[in-house]
Protein backbone atom coordinates (compact mmCIF):
# COMPACT_ATOMS: atom_id res chain seq x y z
CA UNK A 1 0.00 0.00 0.00
CA UNK A 2 1.23 3.44 -0.89
CA UNK A 3 1.01 6.55 1.20
CA UNK A 4 0.39 9.50 -1.11
CA UNK A 5 1.65 12.87 0.00
CA UNK A 6 -0.78 15.55 -1.09
CA UNK A 7 0.47 18.98 -2.19
CA UNK A 8 -1.44 21.72 -0.45
CA UNK A 9 -3.92 19.15 0.88
CA UNK A 10 -4.15 16.49 3.53
CA UNK A 11 -2.03 13.42 2.80
CA UNK A 12 -3.93 10.43 1.44
CA UNK A 13 -3.64 6.74 2.30
CA UNK A 14 -4.82 3.51 0.74
CA UNK A 15 -6.98 1.21 2.89
CA UNK A 16 -8.21 -2.26 1.97
CA UNK A 17 -11.34 -3.55 3.63
CA UNK A 18 -13.60 -6.47 4.44
CA UNK A 19 -17.08 -5.42 5.55
CA UNK A 20 -19.55 -8.15 6.59
CA UNK A 21 -23.07 -7.49 7.86
CA UNK A 22 -24.92 -9.40 10.56
CA UNK A 23 -26.47 -12.75 9.64
CA UNK A 24 -30.22 -13.37 9.59
CA UNK A 25 -32.07 -15.24 12.33
CA UNK A 26 -33.50 -18.71 11.74
CA UNK A 27 -37.21 -19.35 11.27
CA UNK A 28 -39.59 -20.67 13.93
CA UNK A 29 -40.59 -24.30 13.68
CA UNK A 30 -44.25 -24.77 14.51
CA UNK A 31 -43.52 -27.33 11.85
CA UNK A 32 -39.95 -26.55 10.71
CA UNK A 33 -38.22 -23.23 10.00
CA UNK A 34 -35.70 -22.22 7.35
CA UNK A 35 -32.12 -21.20 8.02
CA UNK A 36 -31.03 -17.58 8.18
CA UNK A 37 -28.95 -16.02 5.41
CA UNK A 38 -25.37 -14.90 5.84
CA UNK A 39 -24.57 -11.21 6.07
CA UNK A 40 -23.67 -9.26 2.97
CA UNK A 41 -19.96 -9.56 2.09
CA UNK A 42 -17.92 -6.78 0.43
CA UNK A 43 -14.13 -6.66 0.16
CA UNK A 44 -11.24 -5.16 -1.76
CA UNK A 45 -9.05 -8.24 -1.11
CA UNK A 46 -9.90 -11.50 -2.88
CA UNK A 47 -13.45 -12.40 -3.87
CA UNK A 48 -16.54 -10.45 -2.82
CA UNK A 49 -19.93 -12.03 -2.15
CA UNK A 50 -22.16 -13.31 -4.91
CA UNK A 51 -19.14 -14.32 -6.98
CA UNK A 52 -18.09 -10.71 -7.58
CA UNK A 53 -14.50 -9.61 -8.05
CA UNK A 54 -12.68 -7.60 -5.42
CA UNK A 55 -13.73 -3.97 -5.20
CA UNK A 56 -11.30 -1.06 -5.42
CA UNK A 57 -9.43 -0.13 -2.28
CA UNK A 58 -10.36 3.17 -0.61
CA UNK A 59 -8.28 6.34 -0.81
CA UNK A 60 -8.77 8.19 2.47
CA UNK A 61 -7.39 11.28 4.15
CA UNK A 62 -4.98 11.44 7.07
CA UNK A 63 -6.66 12.98 10.10
CA UNK A 64 -10.19 12.58 8.69
CA UNK A 65 -12.79 10.59 10.65
CA UNK A 66 -14.67 7.81 8.86
CA UNK A 67 -17.90 6.19 10.01
CA UNK A 68 -17.88 2.54 11.08
CA UNK A 69 -20.77 0.32 12.19
CA UNK A 70 -20.69 -3.42 12.87
CA UNK A 71 -24.11 -4.95 12.23
CA UNK A 72 -25.66 -7.25 14.81
CA UNK A 73 -27.13 -10.63 14.03
CA UNK A 74 -30.88 -10.91 13.56
CA UNK A 75 -33.02 -12.61 16.21
CA UNK A 76 -34.43 -16.04 15.51
CA UNK A 77 -38.23 -16.03 15.19
CA UNK A 78 -39.85 -17.33 18.38
CA UNK A 79 -43.53 -16.79 17.55
CA UNK A 80 -44.07 -18.15 14.01
CA UNK A 81 -44.61 -14.54 12.94
CA UNK A 82 -43.33 -14.90 9.40
CA UNK A 83 -39.52 -14.96 9.34
CA UNK A 84 -36.50 -14.63 11.52
CA UNK A 85 -35.28 -11.06 11.85
CA UNK A 86 -32.85 -9.79 9.25
CA UNK A 87 -29.33 -8.97 10.38
CA UNK A 88 -28.23 -5.34 10.57
CA UNK A 89 -26.05 -3.60 8.01
CA UNK A 90 -22.33 -3.01 8.52
CA UNK A 91 -20.73 0.20 7.27
CA UNK A 92 -17.24 1.57 6.71
CA UNK A 93 -16.87 4.95 5.00
CA UNK A 94 -18.71 4.58 1.65
CA UNK A 95 -19.07 0.79 1.91
CA UNK A 96 -22.33 -0.71 3.20
CA UNK A 97 -23.00 -4.44 3.45
CA UNK A 98 -26.62 -5.58 3.79
CA UNK A 99 -27.84 -7.70 6.70
CA UNK A 100 -28.68 -11.35 5.99
CA UNK A 101 -32.31 -12.39 5.45
CA UNK A 102 -34.31 -14.21 8.11
CA UNK A 103 -35.44 -17.81 7.61
CA UNK A 104 -39.10 -18.55 6.86
CA UNK A 105 -41.26 -19.67 9.80
CA UNK A 106 -43.80 -22.45 10.40
CA UNK A 107 -46.05 -23.51 7.51
CA UNK A 108 -45.66 -21.78 4.15
CA UNK A 109 -43.25 -19.05 5.24
CA UNK A 110 -40.90 -17.75 2.57
CA UNK A 111 -37.37 -16.71 3.46
CA UNK A 112 -36.60 -13.00 3.59
CA UNK A 113 -34.26 -11.26 1.19
CA UNK A 114 -31.03 -9.76 2.45
CA UNK A 115 -27.28 -9.77 1.91
CA UNK A 116 -27.83 -13.48 1.47
CA UNK A 117 -31.42 -14.73 1.57
CA UNK A 118 -33.08 -16.82 4.27
CA UNK A 119 -34.35 -20.33 3.56
CA UNK A 120 -38.02 -21.21 3.06
CA UNK A 121 -39.95 -23.11 5.76
CA UNK A 122 -41.68 -26.48 5.56
CA UNK A 123 -45.38 -27.03 4.99
CA UNK A 124 -45.80 -26.01 1.36
CA UNK A 125 -43.99 -24.72 -1.69
CA UNK A 126 -41.92 -21.93 -0.19
CA UNK A 127 -39.09 -19.93 -1.68
CA UNK A 128 -35.79 -18.76 -0.29
CA UNK A 129 -35.18 -15.04 -0.06
CA UNK A 130 -33.09 -13.29 -2.68
CA UNK A 131 -29.50 -12.27 -2.06
CA UNK A 132 -28.08 -8.84 -2.85
CA UNK A 133 -26.02 -8.49 -6.03
CA UNK A 134 -22.26 -8.65 -5.38
CA UNK A 135 -22.84 -9.48 -1.71
CA UNK A 136 -24.50 -12.90 -1.35
CA UNK A 137 -26.70 -15.66 -2.67
CA UNK A 138 -30.34 -16.71 -2.32
CA UNK A 139 -31.75 -19.05 0.31
CA UNK A 140 -32.96 -22.56 -0.51
CA UNK A 141 -36.60 -23.51 -1.06
CA UNK A 142 -38.80 -25.47 1.32
CA UNK A 143 -41.54 -28.00 0.59
CA UNK A 144 -44.25 -30.06 2.28
CA UNK A 145 -43.29 -33.04 4.41
CA UNK A 146 -40.89 -31.27 6.71
CA UNK A 147 -38.41 -30.03 4.09
CA UNK A 148 -36.86 -26.60 4.74
CA UNK A 149 -34.37 -24.48 2.86
CA UNK A 150 -30.92 -23.58 4.11
CA UNK A 151 -29.95 -19.94 4.28
CA UNK A 152 -27.90 -18.53 1.45
CA UNK A 153 -24.20 -17.85 1.92
CA UNK A 154 -21.89 -15.25 0.46
CA UNK A 155 -20.71 -17.62 -2.28
CA UNK A 156 -23.37 -20.35 -2.60
CA UNK A 157 -27.15 -20.67 -2.67
CA UNK A 158 -28.67 -22.45 0.31
CA UNK A 159 -29.68 -26.03 -0.39
CA UNK A 160 -33.34 -26.91 -0.94
CA UNK A 161 -34.99 -29.11 1.64
CA UNK A 162 -36.04 -32.64 0.79
CA UNK A 163 -37.31 -35.94 2.24
CA UNK A 164 -38.31 -34.37 5.58
CA UNK A 165 -34.80 -32.90 5.85
CA UNK A 166 -33.41 -29.40 6.17
CA UNK A 167 -31.20 -27.95 3.47
CA UNK A 168 -27.62 -27.06 4.35
CA UNK A 169 -26.58 -23.43 4.53
CA UNK A 170 -24.74 -22.00 1.55
CA UNK A 171 -20.98 -21.56 1.79
CA UNK A 172 -19.47 -18.22 2.65
CA UNK A 173 -16.23 -16.75 1.31
CA UNK A 174 -12.71 -17.26 2.67
CA UNK A 175 -10.47 -14.22 3.01
CA UNK A 176 -6.78 -13.82 3.89
CA UNK A 177 -7.00 -10.08 4.61
CA UNK A 178 -5.60 -10.72 8.11
CA UNK A 179 -2.81 -12.96 6.79
CA UNK A 180 -4.73 -16.15 7.63
CA UNK A 181 -7.55 -17.60 5.53
CA UNK A 182 -10.92 -17.58 7.34
CA UNK A 183 -14.37 -18.44 5.96
CA UNK A 184 -17.21 -16.10 6.90
CA UNK A 185 -20.82 -15.15 6.02
CA UNK A 186 -22.17 -18.68 5.54
CA UNK A 187 -25.86 -19.58 5.70
CA UNK A 188 -27.66 -21.39 8.52
CA UNK A 189 -29.07 -24.88 8.10
CA UNK A 190 -32.80 -25.55 7.98
CA UNK A 191 -34.81 -27.43 10.61
CA UNK A 192 -35.96 -31.00 9.91
CA UNK A 193 -38.92 -33.28 10.62
CA UNK A 194 -37.71 -36.89 10.58
CA UNK A 195 -34.75 -36.54 8.21
CA UNK A 196 -31.43 -34.80 8.66
CA UNK A 197 -31.24 -31.26 9.96
CA UNK A 198 -29.38 -28.75 7.82
CA UNK A 199 -25.85 -27.80 8.79
CA UNK A 200 -24.34 -24.37 8.62
CA UNK A 201 -21.19 -23.33 6.78
CA UNK A 202 -18.47 -20.71 7.36
CA UNK A 203 -20.02 -19.33 10.52
CA UNK A 204 -23.63 -20.38 9.82
CA UNK A 205 -25.47 -22.28 12.56
CA UNK A 206 -27.09 -25.71 12.43
CA UNK A 207 -30.82 -26.35 12.36
CA UNK A 208 -32.38 -28.97 14.58
CA UNK A 209 -34.57 -32.03 14.16
CA UNK A 210 -37.92 -32.62 15.88
CA UNK A 211 -37.19 -33.98 19.34
CA UNK A 212 -33.49 -32.99 19.22
CA UNK A 213 -33.33 -29.33 20.27
CA UNK A 214 -29.67 -29.46 21.26
CA UNK A 215 -28.37 -29.38 17.70
CA UNK A 216 -29.73 -25.87 17.04
CA UNK A 217 -26.92 -23.29 16.94
CA UNK A 218 -26.57 -19.58 16.33
CA UNK A 219 -24.47 -17.94 13.66
CA UNK A 220 -20.88 -17.31 14.72
CA UNK A 221 -20.05 -13.97 16.33
CA UNK A 222 -18.11 -11.60 14.03
CA UNK A 223 -18.48 -13.94 11.08
CA UNK A 224 -21.93 -12.81 9.90
CA UNK A 225 -23.30 -16.36 9.79
CA UNK A 226 -27.03 -17.12 9.54
CA UNK A 227 -28.83 -18.77 12.46
CA UNK A 228 -30.14 -22.31 12.24
CA UNK A 229 -33.83 -22.98 11.59
CA UNK A 230 -35.90 -24.38 14.44
CA UNK A 231 -38.00 -27.56 14.47
CA UNK A 232 -40.74 -27.40 17.10
CA UNK A 233 -38.93 -24.42 18.62
CA UNK A 234 -37.76 -20.91 17.82
CA UNK A 235 -34.96 -20.34 15.35
CA UNK A 236 -31.41 -19.44 16.36
CA UNK A 237 -29.95 -15.95 16.21
CA UNK A 238 -27.68 -14.82 13.42
CA UNK A 239 -24.07 -13.90 14.12
CA UNK A 240 -22.76 -10.33 14.25
CA UNK A 241 -20.69 -8.93 11.41
CA UNK A 242 -17.19 -7.50 11.33
CA UNK A 243 -15.13 -4.74 9.70
CA UNK A 244 -11.46 -5.51 8.91
CA UNK A 245 -9.07 -2.83 7.63
CA UNK A 246 -5.59 -3.37 6.14
CA UNK A 247 -3.15 -0.48 5.64
CA UNK A 248 0.54 0.51 5.78
CA UNK A 249 2.39 -0.21 9.01
CA UNK A 250 3.73 3.37 8.88
CA UNK A 251 0.27 4.53 9.98
CA UNK A 252 -1.43 4.66 13.37
CA UNK A 253 -5.19 4.16 13.63
CA UNK A 254 -7.39 5.78 16.29
CA UNK A 255 -10.66 4.09 17.25
CA UNK A 256 -13.33 6.53 18.35
CA UNK A 257 -15.66 6.25 21.32
CA UNK A 258 -17.74 3.07 21.30
CA UNK A 259 -15.55 1.30 18.74
CA UNK A 260 -14.05 -2.01 19.86
CA UNK A 261 -11.21 -3.58 17.92
CA UNK A 262 -7.64 -4.79 17.88
CA UNK A 263 -4.65 -4.25 15.60
CA UNK A 264 -1.98 -6.75 14.55
CA UNK A 265 0.99 -6.61 12.20
CA UNK A 266 1.23 -8.70 9.03
CA UNK A 267 4.53 -8.05 7.29
CA UNK A 268 4.67 -4.41 6.23
CA UNK A 269 0.97 -3.92 6.95
CA UNK A 270 -1.26 -3.41 9.95
CA UNK A 271 -4.66 -5.11 10.19
CA UNK A 272 -7.37 -3.70 12.43
CA UNK A 273 -10.34 -5.96 13.22
CA UNK A 274 -13.36 -4.03 14.48
CA UNK A 275 -15.78 -6.27 16.34
CA UNK A 276 -18.31 -3.77 17.70
CA UNK A 277 -19.34 -0.23 16.72
CA UNK A 278 -22.54 1.74 16.26
CA UNK A 279 -22.00 4.83 14.12
CA UNK A 280 -18.51 5.19 15.56
CA UNK A 281 -15.49 6.62 13.79
CA UNK A 282 -11.89 5.75 12.97
CA UNK A 283 -9.05 7.94 11.74
CA UNK A 284 -5.36 7.63 10.86
CA UNK A 285 -2.21 9.58 11.61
Amino acid sequence: MQILAGVGAAAEITVNFLVIAGGGGGGFGGSQGGGGGGGGYRTSVGTSGGGASAESSLTLGIGTSYTVTVGGGGAGDSTSGGTGTNGSDSVFSTITSTGGGGGGSSDNGNGAGGGSGGGGSAGGSTTGGAGTANQGRAGGNGASGGATGGGGGASAVGANGGAASGGNGGAGVSSSITGTSVGRAGGGGGGAFTGNFGTGSDGGGNGNKDGAPGTLTAGAVNKGGGGGGGAQQGGANGGSGVVILRYSDALTITLGAGVTGSTANDGSFKVTTITAATAGTVSWA
